[in-house]
């Protein structure tokens, strides 16, 4: 591990603490979690269906884009800070387990993918709005994105599966 200080130092901070101590809030912010997590996967697989042409075909990109970016980003927000809440509460032992690792990794280049399709391929979003075939790029980085979003599920599943046996304590 990495900083095994600093990430001490993370998880004896109080709100940590409480985090890991009470009998309510770890659960109650990992049920949070989850259905923000769900909400995040969920309108980026609707916005992915769309780019690929499986899905929602009659409706322009701009117009499924301008329903679906709200919720992902609001729930993006609430999944951050959720997942730092339960993050601190165990940092020593997230930062050992490797699907967690691999998790944040994951997010990373599901992130980056977003962002190169956002800088390139959407410049040209007016001449495939609707009616026209989403261009191959476009195409590429929706099934990108889906397929990173699956395994980051997968992958986040079995982080719960694991912390004990990736324990530091």
């Amino acid at each position: 591990m990495i900083f095994p200080a600093f990430w001490q130092a993370v998880e004896d901070l109080p709100l940590a603490q409480y985090v890991a101590a009470s009998t309510w809030a770890f659960p109650t912010f990992e049920s949070i979690h989850v259905i923000a997590i769900v909400t995040v996967v969920g309108s980026i697989a609707v916005m992915d269906l769309r780019l690929l042409g499986v899905a929602s075909r009659e409706c322009a990109v701009t117009e499924m884009s301008r329903d679906t970016l709200p919720w992902t980003w609001g729930a993006f927000v609430v999944a951050m800070i959720t997942g730092g809440l339960l993050f601190m509460s165990k940092a020593t032992t997230y930062m050992v387990n490797p699907f967690f690792l691999w998790k944040m990794v994951l997010i990373a280049i599901a992130g980056l993918n977003m962002a190169i399709f956002h800088f390139f391929t959407w410049r040209t979003v007016k001449h495939w709005d609707q009616g026209c075939e989403v261009p191959l790029p476009g195409k590429i980085a929706g099934g990108v994105s889906l397929g990173f979003w699956v395994v980051v599920v997968c992958v986040a599943r079995w982080i719960g599966f694991t912390l004990d046996k990736f324990s530091t304590n």
